[in-house]
């Protein structure tokens, strides 16, 4: 092989990684997954856009370590093209951030055509959703209007935990049942 067609070769093979690996958001705003629970807090005072009032939008989830911030930009509070905005936490660090847009001011077609030109074409599609996925991110675009960012490897470690404890509450079940 001649050293161009090897030169040529490297160069697309960089080209072709960094098309794959995909630069995504890892929020929105001055808010981004992995901020802890305090930092989070304090960015979304400072950003009037989610209508955050404060200690009373945070909420216990069901399970250990969880905690949502729910806030509501809707009715003058925050930006006209928010409604409910939801922040998840695990171990104080944010791992889920869903902006909900609100539909009388952006339609899902406007947002799926922006993120595409600005992320490529969705790794998958559905009518529900299109989503932008890499290593450690994934983005949605959910029907009504939402756009989801997850911490790949937080979810994944609970969705693991969750399918182990499942598993292990069927086997109590089915001991349960066969006592009868």
């Amino acid at each position: 092989m001649s050293k161009k067609s090897f030169l040529f070769c490297f160069f697309l093979a960089i080209i072709t990684f960094s098309l794959s690996a995909k630069d995504l958001p890892d929020g929105y705003g001055d808010v981004h997954l992995g901020m802890s629970l305090k930092e989070a807090k304090i960015q979304l005072l400072k950003n009037s856009d989610f209508g955050y009032s404060g200690d009373r939008d945070v909420s216990l989830l069901p399970g250990d370590a969880k905690v949502l911030i729910e806030t509501n930009a809707s009715g003058g509070r925050g930006s006209p093209y928010l409604s409910n905005c939801w922040f998840q936490f695990y171990n104080e660090q944010l791992y889920i951030i869903t902006i909900n847009i609100n539909t009388n001011k952006i339609d899902y077609y406007s947002m799926f055509t922006t993120l595409c030109k600005k992320y490529g074409q969705p790794d998958s599609l559905d009518p529900q959703k299109a989503v932008w996925k890499n290593d450690a991110i994934t983005m949605q675009l959910e029907k009504p209007l939402s756009v989801k960012y997850i911490d790949n490897e937080t979810f994944d470690m609970l969705k693991t935990s969750a399918t182990v404890e499942k598993s292990y509450e069927e086997k109590n079940a089915q001991s349960f049942l066969e006592e009868f």
